[in-house]
């Protein structure tokens, strides 16, 4: 249960209204037994963030009213099983943002969620984790950016966000060009109606210095039968400059209620590589999760990635091997997850 710890009420600079702030301590606890066998090596471990990652969080909002708000979050990622950050050179590594929202939306200024994986849910029915999550065969290009600075709007079924980062290098100030450096530009747009939710995402990135720029642009979705619900992705990611892309990849998969408490996940992954002969590959998971209580899971679930020839996706870099077929890495774990 999230824990209020500041709730006060302060006197408008008129006098006449109260505007209600509060901040909330909140965050993930999960870990668990890994087994994980790479084609070169088998490791057994305790890995934390299976099911969702290890967190920490405060958010806060104040009500400036005539439907104003100003909002907050400060996030950080932790490894439960060694208590380090998750990551060494940013403290609130996962989100860090401040902004406003009304009727008319949302703007947000700090480092934010990217497109494809704040949409995650919507088309993998793994839902970006355990065994079968799909980045580790789709390229999200990181799970976050800096210096963003979106607006959210949501009516009607409809909702969606455009993002821009600024790309904070000397001398590039267009948004397009070779002084460009750095920038990124991004949007999510969607449809949920009854059983249906649809979402596009589109993601532009210059690198630094400006020789290459990396576009990925999903469409994905699910469709709720009741008994079962299917979820569908298709992605195709392009690289022009110095290093050249051109892969597209495919996701099929469902989850499926298991009495009151748990959800059976199944999914299939494709990647296709379009400039490096015998360089695909494909992955096979099923996970289960069976909830204990509101904050409280057990999950377990085992994934197997395979390799072409020329691909090395979650194994050993080796040569291609003379029966056409790479290496292959088999995941399993179990594990228990607590959110407070």
């Amino acid at each position: 249960m999230k824990k209020s710890l500041i709730a006060l009420a302060v006197l408008a600079a008129s006098g006449a209204a109260m505007a209600q702030s509060s901040v909330t301590l909140y965050g993930v606890a999960d870990i668990g037994f890994a087994r994980e066998d790479n084609g070169t090596a088998t490791t057994t471990r305790l890995d934390s963030s299976n099911l969702n990652s290890s967190r920490w969080g405060l958010k806060g909002v104040e009500d400036l009213g005539g439907g104003l708000k100003a909002i907050f979050t400060l996030e950080a990622g932790f490894n439960l099983d060694t208590g380090a950050q998750a990551d060494a050179k940013s403290f609130f590594n996962r989100q860090s943002f401040v902004g406003v929202t009304s009727d008319w939306g949302t703007v947000k200024l700090g480092r934010q969620m990217n497109p494809v994986y704040a949409t995650a849910s919507t088309w993998d029915s793994f839902g970006d984790a355990l065994a079968g999550d799909s980045s580790r065969l789709f390229n999200y290009n990181g799970n976050r950016t800096d210096n963003v600075v979106s607006y959210n709007y949501a009516s009607n079924g409809f909702y969606g966000e455009l993002q821009y980062g600024m790309g904070e290098v000397g001398g590039n100030n267009s948004i397009t060009g070779a002084n460009s450096a750095g920038r990124t530009a991004a949007m999510f747009v969607g449809y949920r109606a009854g059983p249906f939710d649809v979402v596009l995402t589109h993601q532009n990135i210059h690198n630094n210095p400006y020789n290459t720029a990396t576009k990925m642009t999903l469409l994905g979705g699910n469709y709720d039968f009741g008994m079962v619900k299917l979820f569908a992705a298709y992605a195709v990611e392009k690289s022009v400059g110095a290093a050249p892309k051109d892969q597209k990849d495919a996701h099929l998969g469902l989850t499926a209620p298991v009495g009151t408490a748990g959800v059976v996940e199944l999914s299939y992954l494709n990647k296709k590589d379009n400039l490096v002969t015998n360089a695909n590959a494909n992955q096979v998971a099923i996970g289960y999760i069976h909830t204990l209580s509101k904050r409280t899971a057990l999950y377990t679930s085992y994934g197997q990635l395979k390799n072409d020839a020329n691909a090395n996706y979650k194994t050993a870099t080796t040569a291609a091997n003379t029966d056409g077929f790479g290496k292959t890495d088999k995941l399993f774990n179990i594990g228990v997850r607590h959110a407070f």
